[in-house]
């Protein structure tokens, strides 16, 4: 093993212990979409997405946020509409260091794959594989 495989490596080990048992993974269709972009003397520009998602198989529904910062460039975004069946990565909030119980749950987004576009925020290795989808059924 070179250099380079073990520097990664015990990279990807640390990030994992870390943040490993924060990682989730939600599937679902789009009920709402914001997205805003700010810059600041045209040096500093970033994106805020914030994306709620009702979640397949389950009521529940998830607000998810996207923060990116970027100099000198615009960050980019892939394009989402509502009623979109997403798969969004991200982590959970931190109990550790949550303090106060008000505040709502919000999962920090770190990658999305639009499954009716088939497009990635980050490009995943090996594609994205083909889900069964259930047809909807409905009743007379």
């Amino acid at each position: 093993m070179g250099f380079k495989e073990k520097l990664s490596e015990s990279y990807t080990n640390n990030w994992l212990k870390k943040y490993g048992d924060r990682l989730t993974q939600l599937q679902g269709r789009v009920l709402s979409i914001k997205s805003e972009e700010k810059s600041f003397l045209g040096i500093i520009n970033w994106i805020t997405v914030t994306i709620v998602l009702k979640q397949e198989n389950s009521k529940a529904v998830a607000t998810c946020i996207y923060n990116k910062r970027r100099w000198f460039k615009k960050p980019d975004f892939i394009e989402i509409k509502q009623g979109h069946s997403l798969v969004i990565q991200g982590l959970k909030p931190d109990r550790k260091k949550k303090k106060k119980k008000d505040l709502k749950e919000f999962i920090s987004i770190m990658n999305v794959m639009n499954l009716t576009t088939k497009k990635d925020l980050i490009p995943v290795e090996g594609g994205l594989k083909m889900q069964r989808m259930r047809a909807d059924r409905r009743f007379k």
